[in-house]
């Protein structure tokens, strides 16, 4: 760990948060065309590079796009050497691409439960991570039925020594795209009435194919962009539209009192600006009055 150069000290617990591979049987092209194991391979690449600085890898779902046996074998032998070199949980999340018994048998190691939701648990250090299943077997739509709900609830009564970061696919909070309103979360008063002035630090979520922010319930929610395709935002306002770029995951950081998350573009993009390890090694060794002359101040015009 280097000197720190700012206010802030170093965050608890690094996350990555990926949503939405899409693997198929074999690795074959989504829609024919979307290489979406390349596209999750360039992402382990790039998360790979922060050593053993991550603490929690978590998948919100759409894990495979139809829930394929092969898929899941595929996905787990791309993400856990990740996972193993790093020492960090896997956190796996359902969505409603996947189909919960494969889910449970192919990434979970469990035996077959039929229509029982996929929730569990996960502490991190003494950060509590809520995998929550809000898929509907045979739909597109979320939901939180009052059994998930009453679930939650139990296992939110009791705060976690560094709060609780919930994770689910369907994100509680509106999109521009008219059409993904019909798939939105139902039971989001129900679930905004359990998590309200409880431990809950963070939502993190999936779904809608783009990274996103905003809030539910006075909780930050935090969406994570697709690794297989991007939906365009800017496309005509009544069409929905799936681009072949743009992929992306998102590193979130947890601090004592903060929560920050940052969007990381997938893709081996040229270089255009930067400094490397020696001249970090340079600013660490200066006090800080020199930092801000050898870094800060601007050149001479």
């Amino acid at each position: 760990m280097g000197v720190r150069l700012g206010r802030y000290p170093a965050a608890r617990q690094v996350i990555a948060h990926l949503s939405d591979t899409h693997l198929l049987d074999g690795g074959a092209p989504l829609g024919g065309r979307a290489d979406t194991v390349s596209a999750l391979e360039q992402t382990v690449f790039q998360l790979s590079r922060l050593g053993t600085t991550l603490d929690v890898i978590v998948v919100t779902g759409d894990v495979a796009d139809l829930g394929e046996a092969d898929a899941y074998r595929r996905v787990r032998a791309v993400l856990e050497p990740l996972a193993d070199a790093a020492d960090a949980e896997l956190v796996w999340v359902m969505g409603n691409h996947d189909v919960r018994d494969a889910f449970r048998v192919g990434l979970l190691d469990e035996a077959p439960a039929g229509d029982a939701p996929v929730n569990r648990v996960i502490d991190v250090g003494g950060l509590r991570i809520i995998a929550l299943d809000s898929t509907v077997p045979g739909y597109h739509h979320g939901s939180l039925d009052d059994t998930t709900l009453a679930w939650l609830a139990a296992v939110l009564a009791t705060p976690a020594l560094q709060g609780t970061v919930l994770a689910l696919h369907h994100a509680p909070i509106p999109t521009p795209i008219a059409l993904m309103d019909v798939l939105e979360l139902r039971g989001q008063d129900g679930f905004a009435d359990v998590i309200r002035g409880s431990d809950v630090r963070l939502i993190l979520g999936g779904h809608l194919h783009y990274p996103t922010n905003g809030a539910f319930a006075g909780v930050p929610v935090a969406v994570a962009g697709a690794t297989a395709y991007t939906m365009d935002v800017s496309a005509p306002e009544r069409e929905l539209v799936g681009i072949d770029g743009g992929r992306s995951f998102n590193l979130v950081h947890v601090f004592d009192a903060d929560v920050v998350t940052s969007t990381v573009p997938v893709g081996a993009h040229p270089v255009i600006a930067g400094f490397g390890a020696p001249f970090l090694a340079e600013i660490e060794s200066l006090g800080p009055a020199e930092r801000l002359e050898r870094f800060s101040r601007k050149p001479a015009s």
